[in-house]
C-alpha cells in the first residue's frame, strides 16, 4: 500500500469509528431496538447507513464535479468541511453517559433505521462537506484511495454500531461508564487532528500554501 491508500484508510476507520458510537438518532434506535426486541433487531438499525448513504455521495459528487473552478471549490468546501469535523470533535470530547430507555414500539428496524438515517441532516453534511471532496481529490491517486476511503469509513461506522447492539444486549450498562466516555474522547482527538489535514489541503487547494 502507498501513503496515500494507508492515510485514506486510516481517516476512513477514524470517522466512521467517530460516527459509529457517536450519540444521535441511529444509535438511540440502535439501543431501543436491541433493548426492546434483540441484538439482531439492533444490528438491523445499524445497516441503514448503507442503504441511504449510496444516494447521497452520488448526487454530491456528481455536484462537486461539475463545478467549475474545481480546486478553489475544494479549498472552500475543505474549509467548512474542517469546521464541521472540529465541532464533531468537541461533541466526541464532551459526550456524556447516553440515557438509555427501554421502546415500547413494534419492530420494522431496517425501515425505522432507514428513515431516520435520511432524516438526518449529518450524512448530507458530512459527504457534501468532508467525504464527497475526500473522495474526489484521492481519485486523482487512482481508485484504491477512495475505495479504502468508504471501505474504512463503513466498516467502523457499521461495526461499531453493531457491536454496540451486542454490548446493551448483554449489558446495558456498557454506555453509562467511564470507558465510554474516554473512548469518544480519544476519537475526538483524533478528529481534530483529521481537521487540521483537512485545514492544511484547504490551504493547498486555495493557493496558500505551496506543496
Amino acid at each position: 500500500m502507498t501513503a496515500e491508500t494507508l492515510s485514506s484508510l486510516a481517516a476512513g476507520t477514524v470517522l466512521g469509528l467517530s460516527a459509529g458510537f457517536a450519540p444521535g438518532p441511529l444509535l438511540t434506535l440502535v439501543i431501543t431496538q436491541t433493548l426492546k426486541h434483540d441484538i439482531r433487531e439492533g444490528a438491523k438499525v445499524a445497516m441503514a447507513p448503507l442503504i441511504t448513504d449510496l444516494p447521497i455521495i452520488l448526487v454530491t459528487l456528481a455536484v462537486l464535479s461539475r463545478l467549475s473552478d474545481f480546486d478553489r471549490l475544494l479549498g472552500a468546501i475543505s474549509l467548512v468541511g474542517a469546521g464541521y469535523v472540529l465541532y464533531l470533535a468537541y461533541e466526541s470530547i464532551r459526550t456524556g453517559p447516553v440515557q438509555i430507555e427501554e421502546a415500547q414500539d413494534d419492530p420494522q428496524s431496517v425501515r425505522k433505521g432507514a428513515i431516520i438515517n435520511a432524516l438526518n441532516p449529518h450524512p448530507y453534511l458530512f459527504w457534501a462537506t468532508v467525504g464527497g471532496p475526500f473522495i474526489l481529490k484521492g481519485g486523482r491517486e487512482g481508485l484504491g484511495v477512495p475505495f479504502l476511503f468508504l471501505l474504512g469509513f463503513y466498516l467502523f461506522l457499521v461495526g461499531s454500531k453493531v457491536f454496540l447492539a451486542f454490548v446493551v444486549g448483554k449489558s446495558r450498562a456498557f454506555l453509562t461508564k467511564r470507558g465510554y466516555i474516554w473512548c469518544m474522547r480519544v476519537l475526538g482527538c483524533l478528529l481534530g487532528a483529521f481537521a487540521l489535514f483537512l485545514l492544511r489541503d484547504a490551504l493547498f487547494f486555495l493557493g496558500i500554501l505551496q506543496r
